[in-house]
């Protein structure tokens, strides 16, 4: 990202930096830039207005900078592909911490620093961070502007890039400027910069990043400092940092909930439409369900969000789930015609952003999965030539595409509701070839926490590491949960308290990955998982069989359609069987990780440990 100092023709002044844009009329915002400015001296400040004139004017910055490739009009409309440098690929948990005033709030499943070490470590970092370059200002709003509760924020940064992936992902620009000033709102503070700041007349990288970083949320005074990277979820504060870390200790306060979740609307063929939300672990299916594309007869899936879902109790004593984002930054490796067309689908239309894909002769993108047979002839995503006998990836494994939400041929009209639509069902997930069934539904609510709780994927021979470690994500939230996971844990019994009881959503927990002997799947997922959603959805309104165990409800294998998949009764059986002897090994590895999470005299609800010890109590009588 070459030196990005606006036309100063276009320009006026603010406190003697030159400014592009509006200043909005929010003193707080106001001096928070001021004081920002006063730090980072930066060459320029910009206040981003989200118009498409914005967009095609730093677009074609960026090309020229040689930090984003124009790709094929033809191919993909008003899109772009951008390589990061090789030490700047993905989050980075072990340089994210939570600054919760003691290391109790923020809890064991956090990195924690006094959040006034902190800042006296990075305040240093960001003096004159942001020489030679432009400083944006970016406000945005997580979920509507028209929500009853509108969640603002506001991000300044160094980066062009985060900028125009801001307009994908966010509600962000002059409009919610206008919002926060006619009422003077409140806002969480993201600041962020590369690191690399620009001396007088020094040439600049396409992709600037500096060798240390650190993502560090404050969650008290609602803050968000990250420095060194330009990458995805560690510089769009919006996504990860706000909407979970700061929202779910938002949502604690206020009592609501921030869950990394997808939502998916699902009709039958009588016509009824159910809302689901569900959370997964990752490797484990997550935005393939969230765009269903189901093959039973007479259903319909419309999606309403991939990634992350906001839970509010509404006046009727249901849950309302909304997605407070606005596009979807998904992994490219493994998104094929065959695992999620609908994404392939959303591709074609433009207005996106490929992060780390190989390059097309004819100026495409591709990654390994897309299409059956390998090219012959790429650019990797380092920007070398490839070919099948290179023996190294095209693209990077965790590659990304950026695009925005209303381009999903199936998006459901409830997508835009401000304050949500009610949920009928939650679905936790996770990779296990044994113990787990394919479904199977929590007898209450505080079961249902229990399952979440315990979420988990296993290693196998191909993942680094040891085989057969199962590795617990509570609720899919393990990196994202902004306080400590005990009081995470009550926090959704507590939300539940605040609800009507049987308008609660029935919970349910699935595995697809469950495998025989010979280590092959024995259940065809993808489109087919709409089987277990009919089962799901019958469940729900009264209508499906099931069998009581001591792990909740299991499907009678008689009421699960599987008609034209070829399963015979054993597969069946394994699919859907309870084994006492496989739970009796579950057990311990459940107490281990309960025992794991009570530190500084925080405990796991009595209420779940009263779950578990259900449980073994019937799996040892």
């Amino acid at each position: 990202m070459s030196q990005t100092v606006p036309d100063t023709t276009e320009l006026t002044s603010y406190d003697d930096i030159p400014v592009r844009g509006v200043v909005p009329e929010h003193a707080a915002l106001r001096a928070w830039v001021r004081e920002v400015a006063a730090l980072t001296k930066p060459a320029a400040i910009e206040f981003c207005d989200g118009s498409p004139q914005e967009w095609q004017r730093l677009t074609d910055l960026l090309v020229a900078a040689g930090t984003l490739i124009q790709l094929s009009p033809q191919r993909k409309p008003n899109s772009f592909l951008t390589r990061t440098d090789p030490d700047d690929t993905a989050r980075v948990e072990n340089r994210t911490f939570i600054c919760a005033p003691t290391q109790a709030e923020a809890g064991p499943t956090n990195h924690w620093v006094d959040p006034t070490q902190m800042k006296q470590t990075m305040t240093p970092l960001y003096d004159g961070c942001m020489r030679g370059r432009t400083m944006y200002v970016i406000p945005y709003c997580m979920g509507s502007l028209q929500a009853s509760h509108p969640q603002f924020g506001v991000e300044i940064t160094d980066s062009a890039y985060v900028v125009i992936s801001m307009h994908i992902m966010t509600r962000m620009g002059a409009a919610v400027a206008e919002a926060m000033a006619a009422t003077q709102a409140s806002f969480v503070r993201g600041l962020h910069s590369v690191g690399v700041p620009l001396a007088p007349g020094e040439s600049d990288v396409p992709w600037p990043c500096n060798p240390e970083k650190y993502i560090c949320h404050f969650p008290q005074t609602r803050e968000i400092w990250s420095y060194g990277s330009g990458y995805g979820g560690n510089s769009l504060l919006g996504k990860k940092c706000f909407a979970l870390r700061i929202g779910s200790v938002i949502g604690r306060e206020e009592g609501w909930m921030a869950e990394h979740m997808l939502l998916l609307k699902l009709t039958n063929p009588q016509g009824r439409s159910f809302v689901i939300v569900g959370a997964f672990p990752s490797a484990c299916g997550k935005t393939n369900l969230a765009m269903l594309q189901p093959t039973l007869p007479g259903w319909k899936a419309e999606a309403l969000g991939d990634d992350i879902a906001w839970l509010r109790p509404g006046p009727d004593g249901r849950l309302y789930a909304v997605n407070p984002e606005t596009g979807m930054f998904g992994v490219a490796p493994g998104t094929s015609d065959e695992t999620n067309p609908n994404a392939m689908a959303m591709m074609v239309r433009g207005n996106s952003i490929f992060t780390n894909t190989a390059l097309t002769p004819d100026g495409d993108i591709w990654w390994e999965g897309m299409t059956p047979e390998q090219p012959e002839h790429l650019t990797d995503w380092r920007g070398f030539p490839w070919t099948p006998r290179t023996g190294v990836r095209a693209a990077h494994p965790n590659a990304r595409y950026t695009m925005p939400m209303d381009q999903c041929p199936v998006l459901a009209p409830e997508y835009d509701l401000p304050d949500g639509i009610p949920v009928d069902a939650i679905i936790f997930g996770g990779r296990r070839p044994t113990t787990i069934p394919l479904v199977n539904q929590a007898r209450d609510w505080t079961h249902g926490v229990f399952l979440g709780a315990t979420c988990s994927s296993e290693t196998t021979a191909a993942a680094a590491g040891a085989v057969g470690v199962v590795r617990r994500d509570p609720m899919a939230m393990l990196p994202f949960i902004g306080y400590h996971v005990a009081d995470y844990l009550q926090h959704w019994l507590d939300v539940a308290a605040a609800t009507t009881p049987d308008k609660l959503p029935a919970i349910f927990y699935v595995n697809w990955f469950r495998k025989d002997a010979d280590g092959h799947f024995l259940w065809p997922g993808f489109g087919d998982n709409v089987r277990v959603l009919d089962w799901i959805t019958r469940r729900i309104e009264g209508r499906a069989k099931a069998v009581e165990t001591p792990i909740g409800w299991l499907p009678d294998p008689d009421d699960l359609d599987v008609a034209g998949l070829g399963l015979d009764a054993d597969v069946l059986d394994q699919l859907t069987r309870y084994d006492p002897a496989a739970w009796a090994k579950e057990i311990p590895l459940v107490e281990q990780w309960f025992d794991s999470l009570e530190t500084d005299g925080k405990h796991i609800p009595d209420e779940v440990r009263a779950q578990l010890d259900r449980l073994r109590a019937a799996v040892n009588g």
